[in-house]
């Protein structure tokens, strides 16, 4: 993978200065004043990623528009920013299928790097060899390939996106990436740092309702001693100390916690290395009011404790 930031047309100078953490430095544009939002103009060649990379962006809440004349990228912000503020984040993939309008992106980039906002600039492209196979894969002619080959149309394309390579923010070679890797780099560059992050749902059932649906790992903790035999506990539910101090102080339950744990935290960084970015971890027991809530509850507590972001859900808690 190929990263770089593109000069100015002219110069040597980037033409924004962005943070490591992607908000804008010395030379942005919240130095002058208040972020009115976010912007990203998606460009660059056919196949190289186009389409993967605003997915990437609607899956993490931003507005995407596809394929619109670049002179209607102001007008189009503005609409959104009336309707949801200042948190407004905007992202348009703009390609020369938009035909002769195409040729005004340069001034309407330039406008908008005059305007109160945060614009960002990013060009896919690919190697020659790569931009083939995907277009064969797919058996879809190259937009620009008219009656020649898919090869021609790719290097057609590429000398006229060359002056909007020249004012992208960022470029990615896209060439050694699959869909999920580019989802992933999308994110990063992106997202915010909870959208990077990989949320845990702790999920306690009881079986007698059903196993969820939604559930990526199912364990079973009908083994622990119930406190429904309990009579003072057995009105009490899983949430309460006096339950939890009973179901966690059970020896097997104290080490199916501990083992449960060691399990899932290779699980948890594996999802998180192959793009997974939400998980339900499903605890059940017979009725999902005792013993599944009071270990899902713990157990959440100790995934928080080591950096996850968590949310606990008890499906079945007050059904009986």
């Amino acid at each position: 993978m190929t990263e770089e930031t593109a000069p100015a047309p002219g110069g040597d100078a980037p033409i924004e200065s962005h943070g490591e953490d992607g908000r804008p430095g010395p030379g942005g544009s919240e130095e002058g004043g208040e972020n009115r939002g976010d912007v990203v103009i998606i460009t660059g060649l056919a196949g190289a990623g186009r389409e993967t990379a605003a997915h990437a962006l609607e899956d993490m809440g931003w507005y995407v528009v596809y394929n619109i004349a670049p002179q209607l990228i102001p007008t189009l912000y503005e609409l959104r920013a009336s309707a949801v503020g200042r948190e407004n984040r905007f992202a348009v993939v703009v390609d020369p299928r938009s035909g002769p309008f195409f040729n005004e992106l340069g001034e309407v980039i330039a406008q908008l790097r005059r305007a109160d906002l945060r614009l960002r600039v990013l060009f896919l492209t690919a190697d020659e060899s790569t931009l083939v196979r995907r277009f064969d894969s797919v058996r879809r002619p190259h937009p620009l390939q008219g009656e020649e080959g898919v090869l021609e149309g790719i290097r057609r394309e590429r000398e006229m996106l060359a002056p909007y390579r020249r004012l992208a923010d960022q470029v990615i070679d896209t060439s050694p990436l699959n869909v999920h890797q580019l989802t992933m780099k999308m994110r990063t560059l992106f997202g915010t740092s909870e959208e990077q992050r990989l949320t845990v749902t702790m999920l306690s059932f009881g079986f007698k309702y059903g196993i969820p649906l939604e559930a990526d790992h199912v364990s079973d903790v009908r083994f622990i001693p119930n406190p429904y035999w309990v009579p003072e506990l057995r009105p009490k539910r899983g949430t309460d100390a006096e339950v939890s101090e009973f179901v966690l102080g059970d020896a097997n339950a104290a080490e199916f916690v501990e083992k449960y744990l060691e399990m899932i935290h290779p699980v948890l960084r594996g999802y998180s290395a192959e793009n997974k970015h939400f998980t339900t971890l499903a605890i059940g027991c017979t009725g999902g009011k005792h013993r599944s809530v009071a270990v899902a509850e713990h157990i959440g507590d100790e995934l928080r404790s080591a950096g996850h972001a968590v949310r606990i859900r008890h499906r079945d808690l007050g059904r009986e």
